[in-house]
C-alpha cells in the first residue's frame, strides 16, 4: 500500500502533538498531581505511537511504546513524578521532533534508535522511578554524529547529473570547484545564524551549486556541527579558508579542489551534439551560465520532492471572504465588459471605483490568509527557558502575552533566532543569581516578559526582564579593550550610544566562555535578521532595574504603504513606516560638522544624506537650492535626514525581489512596478548613511 498520499497529514499533526506534549510536560512538572494532564500526555503519546505504526516508522513507534509503559506506571501511582524523570520525558520529546525533522527532510525516520533513552525509559521501570546515573545524550550517543569528523562528511558527498554537469563546464571555462566542508563549534548556540553568515561570504567570491546537508536543513538547524558545500569560482580556496576562518564560532574549515567527473558516453555523446550547434567559446559562456541556473532550479525541485510544502491553516471563514470577493471580481469584470465609456461614464467611473474597493478589500483578504499566530514561534520558549534556568541554577518565570497576534508567515519564519538568543541574553547576563536578587530585595524568581502586540502596520515584539539591566561602563571597557573605540569617544558616549556597542559584530561583555555567552555572537546576528525583514531592535535599560528589547516588524513583507519621491530624474519608495516627518528647509541652515551635513530639529541634531549624491544621480541645473525637500526617517532610535528633489505622494505597493544577479546592491530592499509600467526601487533606509 502506497502511503506517502498520508505522509503530508502525519507529519501536521504530528508536529501538532510533538508541541502539545512539550507543554503538557511543562505543566506536569509544576504541578505532578494534575492527572488531566497526565492522561492528556499519555493520549498524545499513545496517538503517536498508532500514527507511527500506521506509516510503518518502526523506530518511532518503539520508543513511544517505552515511554507509554513509563505513564501507565506514573497513572497507576507506582512511580512518581520527578524533576529528573520529566527530563528524560522531554529527552524523549527531543527524539521524537528529531524522527518528524528526518522525516519531513528525507520521508524516513532515519538510522538513529536513541537506544540509551529507551533504556533510561526501562531502567526507569525495573527501579521504580529511580534514574539511572548513566548520561542520557539526546541527539548523539547513538549514532555518534557529534564526533563524525570533516573527512567523514565529505566522503558522503554524491553529485546528481546537473551538478556534475555544472562543475565540469566552470572547470572548462577555467574556474574552480571548491568543496569547504565547515565545522562549528560543538557550544555555539546559534547554528543557523553562523551558517547564513558564512554563506554569505562564500556567494561574494562565487556560486554554491551544492551543500550537505540541502540548503533547506541548514537553514532549519537540522545538522550537528559540521556542512559541507560546492562553490564554483574563480578565487583560490586558500581565500575561503582565511575568509571563513574569520568568522566567529568556526572550528576548522577543510578546502580542496575538485577535478571534472567522468560521464557516460551517451551523455557525452548528447552534449557533443548540443556544442556543436554555436561557436564554442560562446557556447561555453553560455551553457555554465544555464547549468548553473538548472542546477539551482533542480535543487529546488529536489528539496521540495525530499521535503513537505510549507502550509498554513486556514480558518473557513477566510477562504469564504476570499470565494465572495472573487465572486465580485467577476460580476465587475462583467460590468467593465458590457459598459459603453462614451455613452455613459458616470456608470463606468463607479464600476472603477466599485473595483478599486474590492480589490482593496481582496488584498486585505489575502495578507489575513497568509498571518500566523505569534504562537507558533512563542511555543517553543517555556521549555527552552525552563533549561536553561535548571543550566544556570536560577529560578525563572517565562510570563508570554499576546501570542494570538499575527504576522505575515514569511515574517515569522525569520524571528525565531533572534528572540531565542535575547532570551538566552536575558537569562545569562540579565537575571541575577537567587543570592544576588536576596540581597538587591528582590524576589528569588527573575521574571521575564514576552509580548507581543499591533501598533499600526507593524508588530512590536518585546522582551523585558527585571535582572540588572545593562552595565554601559563595563561594555564601554571591553569595547576599548578590544579597540573598537578610543577612551575619549567612550567618555563622549551617552547611555544609548553604549548600549548599541553590543550589537557589533563579535563583542561581547562576559568574562569567561560558558554554553551559553562569550562567544561574540549573537546581537549582531539579531540586528541582521530582524533588519532583513525590514524591522528594527531598540533596547531601554535601567540599572538593577532591568532590560527591555524592542523588535518592531512589519504586519507583512508582500504589500506596504511606501512614500514615491523624484531624486533627479527617477523615482524611488521610502516605506511609509520609517518616516518620521517631512520638511521644506531652508539650505542656509545646513551646517557641516566634522564633514557631516546636520540640522538642528526641536534641539535634535539631526544628520542628513542627499540621495542624489548617495546614488551617484545627476542633478539639473535649474535645480533650486535655497530650499531643501527633506524626509526624516527613523533608523532604529536615531533620526536621518533625505534630501529628494521633491515628494510626488503616498501609495500602496507590492514589493518584487530584486533577484540573485542584484542581490548585493547597497541601498535597496526590492523594487516595484508603477501604473505606467516603468520600475521604482525601494530604499533600504537602514543601509543609507
Amino acid at each position: 500500500m502506497d502511503m506517502t498520499q498520508y505522509l503530508q497529514i502525519f507529519i501536521e499533526e504530528s508536529n501538532e502533538h510533538v508541541q502539545s506534549l512539550n507543554q503538557s510536560l511543562l505543566q506536569l512538572e509544576r504541578d505532578p498531581e494534575d492527572k488531566d494532564v497526565l492522561n492528556e500526555i499519555f493520549r498524545v503519546a499513545h496517538t503517536i505511537k498508532g500514527m507511527a505504526g500506521t506509516m510503518g516508522f518502526t523506530k518511532m513507534t518503539k520508543l513511544t511504546h517505552d515511554m507509554e509503559n513509563v505513564l501507565q506506571a506514573i497513572r497507576n501511582s507506582e512511580i512518581a513524578v520527578t524533576s529528573d524523570l520529566v527530563d528524560i520525558l522531554f529527552k524523549c520529546l527531543d527524539a521524537l521532533e528529531n524522527y518528524v525533522s528526518t522525516i519531513v527532510a528525507t520521508s524516513g525516520e532515519g538510522d538513529k534508535e536513541y537506544t540509551d533513552i529507551m533504556a533510561s525509559l526501562k531502567s526507569i521501570l525495573e527501579n521504580k522511578g529511580t534514574i539511572s546515573a548513566t548520561p542520557v545524550n539526546t541527539m548523539n550517543n547513538d549514532s555518534k554524529s557529534s564526533d563524525v569528523s570533516a573527512k567523514y562528511i565529505t566522503e558522503k558527498l554524491v553529485f546528481d547529473e546537473f551538478e556534475k554537469s555544472a562543475v565540469n563546464k566552470a572547470i572548462d571555462m577555467g574556474m574552480h570547484a571548491v568543496k569547504i566542508t565547515v565545522a562549528l563549534n560543538k557550544g555555539c548556540l546559534l547554528k543557523a545564524a553562523r551558517a547564513f553568515v558564512i554563506f554569505q561570504t562564500l556567494e561574494k567570491y562565487g556560486e554554491i551549486v551544492k551543500a550537505q546537508p540541502v540548503v533547506q536543513d541548514i537553514e532549519d538547524e537540522k545538522f550537528d556541527s559540521e556542512f559541507t558545500v560546492v562553490v564554483l569560482t574563480k578565487e583560490d580556496k586558500q581565500l575561503f579558508l582565511n575568509e571563513i576562518n574569520s568568522i566567529a564560532e568556526v572550528e576548522e574549515v577543510l578546502a580542496s579542489y575538485l577535478s571534472k567527473f567522468n560521464v557516460d558516453a551517451k551523455d557525452a555523446e548528447t552534449e557533443n551534439k548540443i556544442e556543436a550547434k554555436v561557436p564554442e567559446k560562446i557556447e561555453k559562456i553560455e551553457k555554465v551560465v544555464a547549468k548553473e541556473e538548472n542546477i539551482h532550479e533542480a535543487a529546488k525541485q529536489n528539496i521540495a520532492h525530499k521535503k513537505t510544502q510549507r502550509t498554513v491553516r486556514v480558518d473557513i471563514d477566510r477562504l469564504d471572504v476570499l470565494m465572495n470577493l472573487v465572486g465580485e471580481l467577476i460580476i465587475t469584470k462583467t460590468r467593465l465588459e458590457e459598459a459603453d465609456i462614451t455613452s455613459n461614464q458616470q456608470e463606468y467611473r463607479e464600476t472603477i471605483e466599485y473595483l478599486e474597493r474590492v480589490t482593496t478589500n481582496l488584498n486585505d483578504a489575502v495578507m489575513k490568509v497568509r498571518m500566523v499566530p505569534v504562537e507558533t514561534v512563542f511555543n517553543r520558549f517555556p521549555r527552552m527557558v525552563r533549561d536553561i534556568a535548571k543550566d544556570l541554577g536560577k529560578d525563572i518565570q517565562l510570563i508570554m502575552s499576546g501570542e494570538e497576534t499575527e504576522l505575515d508567515r514569511t515574517v515569522i519564519d525569520e524571528i525565531g533566532d533572534p528572540l531565542i538568543h535575547m532570551l538566552r541574553n536575558s537569562c545569562d547576563h540579565g537575571l541575577e543569581s537567587k543570592e544576588r536578587r536576596r540581597e538587591l530585595g528582590k524576589p528569588e524568581v527573575g521574571t521575564i516578559n514576552l509580548t507581543a502586540y499591533q501598533s499600526g502596520n507593524n508588530v512590536i515584539i518585546e522582551v523585558a526582564d527585571d535582572g540588572s539591566g545593562i552595565n554601559t561602563e563595563k561594555t564601554k571597557a571591553k569595547a576599548i579593550e578590544k579597540g573598537i573605540i578610543t577612551k575619549e569617544e567612550a567618555l563622549n558616549m551617552t547611555q544609548q550610544e553604549a548600549i548599541e556597542l553590543l550589537f557589533r559584530p563579535s563583542f561581547s561583555t562576559a568574562d569567561k566562555v560558558t554554553g551559553l555567552s562569550g562567544r561574540g555572537v549573537g546581537l549582531d546576528v539579531v540586528k541582521t535578521k530582524i533588519e532583513q525583514v525590514g524591522g528594527t531592535v531598540e533596547v531601554e535599560s535601567q540599572k538593577d532595574k532591568g532590560s527591555r528589547f524592542i523588535i518592531k516588524l512589519p504586519l507583512t513583507l508582500a504589500i506596504y504603504q511606501a512614500l514615491l519621491v523624484n531624486v533627479g530624474n527617477e523615482k524611488y519608495f521610502i516605506p511609509l513606516g520609517s518616516i518620521y516627518q517631512i520638511y521644506n528647509w531652508s539650505a542656509d541652515e545646513v551646517k557641516t560638522v566634522q564633514g557631516q551635513e546636520i540640522i538642528l530639529l526641536r534641539n535634535m541634531v539631526v544628520p542628513i544624506t542627499r540621495l542624489a549624491d548617495t546614488l551617484d544621480i545627476p542633478q539639473s541645473d535649474s535645480k533650486d537650492k535655497k530650499q531643501l525637500k527633506i524626509v526624516i526617517v527613523r533608523k532604529g532610535e536615531k533620526l536621518t535626514g533625505l534630501v529628494v528633489d521633491s515628494v510626488i505622494g503616498q501609495q500602496e505597493i507590492v514589493i518584487k525581489s530584486l533577484g540573485k544577479l542584484l542581490s548585493g546592491i547597497k541601498y535597496f530592499a526590492g523594487a516595484t512596478i508603477l501604473g505606467d509600467g516603468s520600475v521604482a526601487l525601494i530604499i533600504d533606509v537602514n543601509s543609507i548613511t
